[in-house]
């Protein structure tokens, strides 16, 4: 597969899902008295319909149908839809319960894996620049693990389940939106069945924690679908190492969500290790930004 190259819209859609998922902590922090696989599933089913409602108004439920009639196409698919879910699980219950600076820790993780994966499987090529980046925030994280005593597992849950869902709708061969109707598609039994089950033994929160919760979680749909699809058309468009630079725009809004807005701990100990994490985006950021408009003034007008 050839390297894919640095695309205008792309770009755009890259860096707009990763400041949506950079706020959500401020989004699913209200529904902290809700179960994380309840919010999931809400989060399933209210995005699945808005997407096929979306796709109805663009008379585009053909390009659905002819996704879901591909079996070798639906098995992969499969396996994405249950990556984003396992990490949504992770990322919703770290949330609320108070664990948004791991959360971010994760995501600054993330294109670590990316570039591993990049490098292994697209055969893609680093220059100087990234490579310095890549060692200083693997020295971060190593140190960030050694302090906290444990082995990071919020952060490789959340960094490895993603980088491989991106990979996948990377090389799978199906447009974005089609492709993220039919993971959704495939995930809405199980959640409608599991809502179903919640609302009859009188846990369901869509009834019973008032109006403000319901809101949230019927809204969930547009906040998950919306940036979902942002982000696989930006990764299909783009080179894998560009999607890591990208990313670190989501992990450091989430760090100031969790730190300024949420009080979470934050002492020096802790500031030493994001500071070497910091180092590295300064570094990645700036060599992406070189690239990107050498590639944007080479491009045809």
């Amino acid at each position: 597969m050839a390297p894919a190259r640095l695309s205008p819209r792309g770009l755009a859609a890259a860096a707009a899902a990763f400041t949506i998922w950079g706020l959500f902590p401020v989004y699913l922090h209200p529904l902290g008295a809700v179960p994380a696989l309840q919010v999931i599933a809400h989060r399933v089913t209210w995005s699945c319909l808005f997407l096929l409602a979306w796709m109805l108004a663009r008379g585009e439920l053909g390009r659905l149908s002819a996704t879901l009639t591909r079996p070798p196409l639906l098995a992969r698919l499969t396996l994405t839809a249950l990556l984003i879910s396992c990490n949504w699980l992770v990322y919703v219950w770290s949330v609320t319960h108070g664990h948004i600076v791991d959360t971010s820790l994760g995501y600054y993780i993330n294109p670590l894996v990316n570039v591993v994966l990049g490098v292994v499987v697209l055969r893609e090529r680093l220059n100087r620049a990234q490579w310095t980046a890549v060692a200083l925030a693997a020295l971060a994280v190593l140190y960030l693990a050694l302090l906290a005593g444990r082995p990071p597992w919020i952060a490789g849950a959340l960094a490895l389940s993603f980088s491989l869902y991106g990979l996948l709708r990377k090389v799978i061969s199906v447009d974005a939106l089609p492709g993220l109707a039919t993971e959704t598609l495939l995930l809405m039994p199980l959640a409608v069945a599991y809502l179903g089950w919640c609302q009859a033994a009188g846990s369901g929160a869509l009834t019973q924690q008032g109006p403000t919760v319901a809101v949230l979680l019927i809204g969930s749909g547009l906040v998950t679908a919306i940036p979902l699809f942002l982000f696989a058309f930006g990764a299909r468009a783009l080179p894998y190492s560009t999607v890591g630079v990208l990313q670190y725009i989501a992990p450091s809004l989430q760090l100031l969500c969790g730190v300024l807005l949420y009080h979470e701990s934050f002492g020096t100990a802790l500031a030493a290790g994001f500071a070497l994490l910091w180092a590295a985006l300064l570094i990645y950021a700036v060599d992406g930004w070189r690239r990107t408009r050498t590639a944007l003034r080479a491009a045809p007008v």
